[in-house]
C-alpha cells in the first residue's frame, strides 16, 4: 500500500490541477503613508472576493514584506487579516534595503512561524525573496528607486537563509522563488537566482514598454513575449505571474493609453485565458486610496466597494487556453494551500495590491513620468503591470510576488516595501507559509476535499 504522504501528494497534484491562485498585490500603507492594520487588510481582502464578476475568484494575496509598519520586525498584519478571511498568501521578504533590513524580515518571518503556525494550514501558496532586486542593482533601476537592490550572490544568501529559518516548521514545504522583471531573469550573470528557488515569478507591463510600439493591440503580443523568454531560462520550473495590468487612468506611455475601457481590454486578452489555470495575482485591487497615483491601476476606485470600475467578468471571452495560459498552475505543494475552485476563467477580476501595501507592484519605465499621486476624483483609468510567475520545491508549488518590475519590457518601474511607487514604480513580495498537512476546504478556495478524495481512490485502485 502506498503511503499516507504519497496519497498526500496525489491528492494535492489533482486538485492543483483544477485550479490556481488568483488575487491581488497588497502593500502595507496606504498611499498617504498610514499603516495599514489588520481590519484594513480583512477589508481590503473581502472586497476582492466579493468583487461583482468574479464569481468570488480573487482569494489570494501577494505580500511585499514580513514586518508590520512602524515596528522593527513584528509580522505584518495581512498575515492574521487572512486568517481571520481564510485569504491564501504569496509571502514576501523585502531584500533591497540591505542585509541589516532583511535581517528584520527573517525575524518576523521567524515570529510569524511561532505565533501563526497552528493557523495557516491551507493559507500559503509561497514565499518570494525578493521583489525586482536584480532589476534594482541595474543602471535604469539604480536611477530610478532608493532601494538598492540585490545582487545575485545576495539573493542566493538570502534564500538559504529563508530555507534555513522555515526548517522544521509549518512553513518547511512552503516553494520559494523571487519576483522580477523577465530582461533581468534572461541575462546569464543571474542565472544562479533561478537556480536557488523552486519558481520563477514574473512581473510584466506592456504598458510600461514604451521604447517598443506598446498600443494596446500589442499588449497581449508584448506580454506573451515576455513570458516566452521567462519560461526559456526557467530550467522547467514553475513561472508565476505575480504582477501584470493594465492603468486606467494617467499619462501615456509611448503608445500605451491609460483608460478603464483599455484596462477591461487588458483584462479579457491577458488576464481572463489565465485565471483558474495560472497563478496569477494582478496589480491591483485599489492604488488609489486616499489619493491617486500616477498611473492608477486599481480595478476599484478610492472607496472600497465591490463594483468595479469595469467588467471583470470573462463571460464573452473566447475559454479556450491561450499560449498566455499555458503557463504551469500546478505549483501547490500538499502543505500548502489549493487554489479556489473560483479562480477560473469564469473568474475575471484582477488581483493587486494597492500602492501602499507592503512594497508597490506597478512598474514604471525610465522615461515614463515619475509616479505622483494626485487626489482621487473622477473615474480611474485602466492600465496593468505584468505577471509574475513563481515554482514551488514541492509537487506543485503556491506563487510568490516581487518588487519592481517592467512590463515584460525595457522599462521597469518600482515600489517600496510599503507598495508605493518609488521613481519607476515597483512591487513586493509577500510572504507565506506552507502547513504540513493537505489544507482544509477554505471559502472560494478549489473543493480541495473532493479532488484529494478522488485522488486517493485512484492511487488505491492503482496500487
Amino acid at each position: 500500500m502506498p503511503s499516507s504522504a504519497h496519497l498526500l501528494t496525489l491528492a494535492t497534484a489533482v486538485s492543483s490541477a483544477a485550479a490556481a491562485f488568483q488575487g491581488f498585490n497588497y502593500g502595507s500603507t496606504f498611499t498617504d503613508g498610514r499603516v495599514k492594520s489588520q481590519q484594513d487588510f480583512e477589508s481590503e481582502f473581502k472586497t476582492a472576493a466579493s468583487l461583482d464578476g468574479t464569481n468570488g475568484g480573487f482569494t489570494s494575496a501577494r505580500l511585499y514584506t514580513m514586518v508590520q509598519g512602524g515596528t522593527p520586525n513584528d509580522p505584518i498584519s495581512a498575515i492574521p487579516a487572512a486568517i481571520s478571511t481564510k485569504t491564501s498568501l504569496l509571502l514576501g521578504l523585502w531584500a533591497s534595503a540591505g542585509e541589516a533590513s532583511f535581517k528584520n524580515e527573517l525575524a518576523a518571518l521567524q515570529k510569524t512561524i511561532d505565533q501563526y503556525c497552528g493557523k495557516l494550514d491551507g493559507l500559503i501558496a509561497g514565499i518570494s525573496v525578493g521583489s525586482e532586486d536584480l532589476y534594482r542593482i541595474s543602471p535604469i533601476g539604480q536611477a530610478a528607486s532608493p532601494d538598492p537592490g540585490a545582487s545575485p550572490d545576495t539573493l542566493v544568501s538570502y534564500v538559504k537563509q529563508v530555507r534555513d529559518t522555515i526548517k522544521g516548521s509549518c512553513l518547511q514545504d512552503a516553494p520559494i522563488g523571487h519576483v522580477d522583471t523577465w530582461t533581468v531573469y534572461v541575462n546569464e550573470t543571474n542565472k544562479p537566482v533561478i537556480d536557488a528557488i523552486d519558481w520563477v515569478g514574473m512581473d510584466a507591463y506592456p504598458y510600461y514598454e514604451n521604447t517598443k510600439p506598446n498600443e494596446l493591440s500589442n499588449a497581449k503580443s508584448l506580454f506573451q513575449a515576455a513570458l516566452d523568454k521567462t519560461k526559456g531560462v526557467s530550467g522547467g520550473k514553475p513561472v508565476w505571474i505575480t504582477e501584470t495590468g493594465w492603468p486606467v487612468s494617467g499619462d501615456k506611455s509611448g503608445a500605451a493609453v491609460p483608460s478603464t475601457d483599455n484596462a477591461k481590454v487588458f483584462w479579457d486578452e491577458v488576464g481572463c485565458p489565465m485565471f483558474g489555470k495560472t497563478n496569477v495575482w494582478w496589480f491591483t485591487l485599489q492604488d488609489g486610496s486616499p489619493t491617486t497615483p500616477n498611473p492608477a491601476f486599481g480595478v476599484i476606485g478610492s472607496e472600497l466597494t465591490t463594483k468595479p470600475l469595469y467588467d471583470l467578468s470573462c463571460d464573452n471571452v473566447d475559454p479556450s487556453p491561450s499560449s498566455t495560459s499555458a503557463v504551469s498552475s500546478s505549483s501547490k505543494p500538499s502543505s500548502t494551500a489549493v487554489p479556489s475552485a473560483s479562480s477560473s476563467a469564469q473568474s475575471e477580476q484582477p488581483s493587486t495590491s494597492s500602492a501602499d501595501s507592503g512594497s508597490g507592484s506597478g512598474s514604471v519605465s525610465n522615461s515614463a513620468p515619475a509616479a505622483t499621486t494626485t487626489a482621487q476624483g473622477g473615474s480611474v483609468s485602466s492600465s496593468a503591470p505584468a505577471p509574475g510567475t513563481t515554482v514551488s520545491t514541492v509537487v506543485v508549488p503556491p506563487p510568490v510576488g516581487g518588487n519592481t518590475s517592467s512590463a515584460g519590457g525595457s522599462v521597469p518601474t518600482g515600489t517600496n516595501p510599503a507598495g508605493q511607487p518609488t521613481a519607476p514604480t515597483g512591487t513586493g513580495a509577500q510572504p507565506t507559509a506552507s502547513p504540513s498537512s493537505i489544507p482544509t476546504a477554505a471559502a472560494g478556495r478549489v473543493n480541495s476535499i473532493g479532488a484529494a478524495a478522488v485522488a486517493i481512490v485512484m492511487a488505491a485502485a492503482v496500487i
